[in-house]
């Protein structure tokens, strides 16, 4: 049978696949939702839409004589620049590390550092509920991954032990852990302490992801390790600038060496083409902002605002509903991808932009609606939405 290939010709596999997301109520689409309340978008201070932020940018860029669209080509071809090595020396400041290095985006970054960090020989525990970018670098790394139980210290202790065997035996070889700091579906923290002071007894090496974590805890928002002091204690952080900073673009923190490394052998680092002079200057405007008086306000907003939450969920009788998180990041369990996208819908047509999380992004049977606090939200609005919300949650 001779091989067909045209545009009208769809993979049947692939079909199936799309076929089977529809039967299960998990197919994807694209939405958009302007003009409505945000409860959904990171854009946890309101950066991404501040006024005066974009003004320091474009100022910036005038003053500077920064008339250039593109990077015109990767870091180590010529796409490196005075202002790129400018901010990552901020960055590094800005976040008590020895060194930072730019990459695109955090899942850039995770991609990069696990697939050539980790070497063969290597171990690498992650937590369960670990992004996908991080399993998806994890799976390019020759190193061998075990999961341990979400944020359960026992459980990461018992898998240490049972590796024991392997770091003493295999000197050579490193192992790796991977947790973040605030969980993109559940918005939990893990035991830091306790993680580090196993991985200090064990000899292993710490990552942190502080994607959501960066421009809300910590000193000028420096991140969750920071403000437990722990930020010297760990191997790597991930910091994003596309969530409270409302920018784009990410950057890995460690050690000079590692940034090295990193510049060297990251593919996703390597091989594509850098950050134009706005986003960078984006970067470095947005910290400038979050450091002052103006940005430090949002944050003490926000965090008005999650705990005048958590306050009303309880006083509405349906808190054990809620994940329990101090951060943004609220989610209201609703078992079923069928059940939670209707719930979605119908809070969406009160003009209110919320989003269901389905299976396969979250677990079978821990679908929800995620709710993300801002700095901006009213409290009226997160009464209305959480009255809503409750009488929508009794009737499932």
């Amino acid at each position: 049978m001779p091989y067909i290939c045209c545009m009208d010709h769809f993979p049947g596999r692939l079909k199936k696949k799309l076929d089977q997301r529809e039967a299960d109520n998990s197919l994807r689409n694209l939405t958009s939702m302007e003009g409505k309340i945000d409860f959904c978008s990171n854009d946890y201070l309101g950066f991404a839409r501040n006024e005066d932020l974009f003004d320091r940018i474009s100022e910036y860029l005038k003053k500077h004589q920064l008339k250039i669209n593109g990077s015109t080509g990767s870091r180590l071809l010529s796409g490196n620049s005075a202002l790129s090595e400018g901010v990552e020396q901020m960055l590094a400041d800005y976040y008590h590390a020895e060194a930072a290095l730019i990459f695109n985006s955090g899942y850039d970054a995770n991609l990069g550092f696990f697939g050539s960090v980790p070497q063969k020989g290597d171990l690498i525990l992650y937590d369960e509920l670990s992004h996908a970018s991080i399993r998806d670098g994890i799976s390019m790394s020759h190193a061998k991954a075990y999961k341990f139980q979400h944020n359960n210290l026992q459980d990461f202790e018992a898998k240490l032990d049972m590796i024991r065997a392997r770091i003493e035996t295999t000197p050579d070889n490193v192992v790796y852990v991977v947790t973040e700091s605030v969980f993109s579906m559940d918005g939990d923290s893990p035991d830091l302490d306790g993680m580090v002071t196993l991985c200090r007894q064990y000899g292993a090496n710490l990552i942190v992801d502080e994607a959501h974590a960066v421009g809300i805890f910590g000193t000028a928002g420096a991140g969750l390790l920071e403000s437990l002091g722990l930020q010297d204690e760990v191997f790597a952080r991930v910091v994003t600038f596309g969530k409270a900073l409302g920018t784009h673009g990410a950057a890995i923190l460690g050690s000079k060496d590692l940034v090295r490394y990193l510049i060297n052998f990251a593919r996703s680092f390597v091989y594509t083409t850098a950050l134009p002079p706005h986003s960078l200057v984006a970067i470095r405007e947005s910290h400038g902002l979050l450091k002052e008086s103006i940005g430090q306000k949002q944050v003490s907003l926000l965090k008005k605002n999650i705990a005048y939450f958590r306050s009303r969920i309880e006083e509405l009788g349906f808190k054990e509903a809620f994940i329990q998180s101090n951060s943004a990041i609220q989610s209201c369990i609703l078992p079923d991808n069928l059940v939670v996208k209707q719930v979605a819908r119908d809070i969406q047509d009160r003009g209110i932009d919320v989003r269901p999380i389905l299976a396969p992004t979250v677990p079978k049977g821990k679908e929800r609606i995620r709710l993300i606090l801002h700095s901006f939200n009213k409290k009226d609005e997160i009464d209305v939405v959480l009255k809503l919300l409750y009488t929508l949650w009794k009737k499932r």
